[in-house]
């Protein structure tokens, strides 16, 4: 499939893939650069995106992290 480029670097998703990948009015997109490849991926940030990080971070201590973090915020 193709589209094309607006004066304002606006492209259509079409339809077809919207509904394929749960794309509505006000979904988030997370656009990345494969500068090796030279493209750009698209990736819709809907529920089942994020449901799929669930447990991925998992064991990292980021939690702890993220506390500590904020606690010194809060000390300054």
């Amino acid at each position: 499939m193709e589209t094309t480029a607006t004066s304002k670097g606006q492209i259509v998703i079409p339809s077809s893939i919207r509904r394929k990948l749960s794309i509505k009015e006000g979904t988030r997109i997370r656009i990345e650069l494969d500068e090796k490849a030279k493209e750009i991926i698209l990736k819709p940030i809907t529920r089942e995106y994020v449901h799929s990080l669930r447990g991925k971070f998992q064991g990292k201590g980021l939690m702890k992290a993220l506390m500590a973090e904020k606690k010194r915020e809060r000390e300054l």
